[in-house]
């Protein structure tokens, strides 16, 4: 084969891959994801967590918080905020997915299948007929 071809034939893969509507809803979704993901983050980062700080001793809130051991410092309260953050991306995760979109899916099963149209009662109709007739004549020896 010629190497041009094959190379040609690479990129035109490529191409049919890349701009394939599912690669190119993933990428917007990863986007969107990510601009969510610093939205939760700023919210537990500047409203939560220095809400929390205010009942807690601390000079710096909790990234201020920190654990002596054997004269170092582990500093705790970044990893509690990070948890703090997890649980709310989770916590919206779960009510858009499961209770949002799970409520759309109920209402979809509810309303049943769509009336069949003309030409697939016929088929059912032919269909219906062609069964009945060869349960009604006996099999040929």
């Amino acid at each position: 084969m010629d190497p041009t071809k094959k190379a040609l034939s690479l990129v035109e893969e490529f191409k049919n891959f890349a701009f394939k509507g599912n690669v190119v809803d993933l990428a917007v979704g990863v986007i969107i994801g990510a601009a969510f993901a610093k939205i939760i983050s700023s919210l537990v980062d500047n409203i939560i967590m220095p809400l929390i700080g205010l009942f807690t001793p601390a000079e710096k809130g909790y990234a201020g918080w920190v654990l002596p051991i054997q004269g170092k410092e582990i500093p705790f309260g970044k990893f509690l905020g990070d948890v703090v953050n997890f649980l709310i991306v989770a916590l919206v995760l779960y009510l858009f997915i499961v209770k949002f979109l799970g409520w759309i899916m109920r209402a979809k099963k509810q309303e049943g299948p769509p009336p069949l149209t003309k030409d697939q009662e016929l088929l059912t109709q032919i269909r219906d007929l062609l069964t009945k007739e060869r349960t009604a004549t006996p099999a040929k020896p």
